[in-house]
């Protein structure tokens, strides 16, 4: 029997996560305690105790299904962030966000906009759903938001734009991303994904909802994966109008995020210090990564992220050397970036394993 699937689906090449941890373990014979994951730009600080202790008060429910509206996870957005609770998605994890977007609003054969050297889950959403992908040309790694705009055709329902960006780290300067979010066409919405946004240095930060009184096709998409350090229980969520709200929520499955996530992330979100020190830490490994990368004469792109992307050469190499050695980082060649690994920003010693053994994989110690 023949199973009968669109094209565009079989076409689809799913995506490719960090190896974990336990599986290195297994193929190379290593101790999994003795292995360094550098590879999905997780918090090295993991989950804060605040979450923890919210989670675990949480289980004596789990026989019930979790509250399909998430009311008290909306409040604590809505208090955070000043918007009312009906211009609040919720999803399992952003990438869910990023999905609920493309298959409520785009058809097939419509196209959707985005740049190159961008998170691989905007292609996705557009294959997934049958639609045609414009793919603008980076500039400096970066986005060249002049040419996103004038790349927008009369059937494009959809731009994703990342700030800070994944893979590369680059950042849009707030002035300069709210000129191209007047630039696009009203029935083009703009999806603005801020997953990294908390890393961000206090001087480049900005509210970027008070765009979204002024843009009803305005949808930003947040995370609680990176800073906050919930990345195993999958919980982001979306802030638009209520119209863009309404037609997501038609598209979003009733219990798309379980009720232990909720409870860790409203302790998450309300747990500045938790924030700060993970932002410190980051910003000195960043400091201590990129320091390295010079010293070491390797063309790296500044980051704005709680990562670093690096140019090795042959990187395909150089990450199976570090995978032997117990390092575990991000090839990117599926980003058309073959020569370049992207690396997490980790603890002071988990960065320290990793300069030594990138410095023995490259043949420098």
């Amino acid at each position: 029997m023949s199973i009968h699937a669109p094209d565009y689906v079989r076409r689809i090449a799913p995506y490719q996560a960090g190896k974990p941890i336990s599986e290195l373990a297994r193929e190379y014979g290593l101790e999994e305690a003795s292995i360094v994951k550098l590879a999905s730009n997780e918090n090295p600080l993991g989950m804060p105790e605040s979450a923890r202790q919210a989670m675990m008060a949480s289980v004596g429910e789990l026989a019930r299904y979790p509250d399909s509206n998430g009311f008290e996870l909306k409040a604590a957005i809505c208090r955070k962030y000043g918007v009312p609770a009906e211009w609040v998605t919720l999803g399992n994890g952003s990438n869910d966000i990023l999905e609920l977007a493309a298959h409520a609003l785009v058809q097939p054969g419509q196209s959707v906009v985005y740049a190159q050297h961008s998170f691989a889950v905007y292609a996705l959403a557009t294959q997934e759903v049958g639609a045609r992908a414009i793919v603008v040309p980076a500039r400096e790694l970066g986005h060249d938001l002049d040419a996103m705009s004038a790349a927008i055709a009369p059937d494009t329902r959809l731009v994703f734009v990342a700030n800070p960006n994944n893979p590369t780290g680059t950042f849009v300067p707030a002035p300069m991303m709210a000129r191209f979010i007047d630039s696009v066409p009203a029935d083009v919405v703009v999806v603005l994904d801020e997953a990294y946004n908390e890393y961000l240095p206090a001087e480049l930060r900005f509210d970027s909802t008070e765009w979204l009184r002024r843009h009803p096709n305005l949808l930003i998409s947040r995370t609680f994966s990176k800073a906050y350090g919930l990345a195993g229980l999958r919980v982001g969520f979306g802030l638009a109008q209520g119209e863009l709200t309404d037609l997501l929520n038609r598209v979003r499955q009733p219990f798309n995020v379980n009720s232990v996530a909720q409870a860790a992330a409203v302790a998450a979100l309300d747990d500045e210090a938790f924030l700060e020190r993970s932002y410190e830490i980051n910003m000195q490994g960043l400091q201590r990564l990129q320091s390295a990368f010079a010293r070491m004469g390797l063309e790296y792109v500044p980051s704005f992220g709680n990562f670093v992307l690096v140019r090795v050469g042959d990187a395909k190499e150089v990450n199976e050397r570090l995978l032997r050695a117990g390092v575990i980082v991000r090839p990117v060649a599926n980003y058309g970036l073959p020569e370049w690994l992207r690396v997490s920003v980790g603890l002071p010693r988990e960065n320290d394993v990793f300069l030594a053994a990138l410095a023995k994989a490259l043949g420098r110690d």
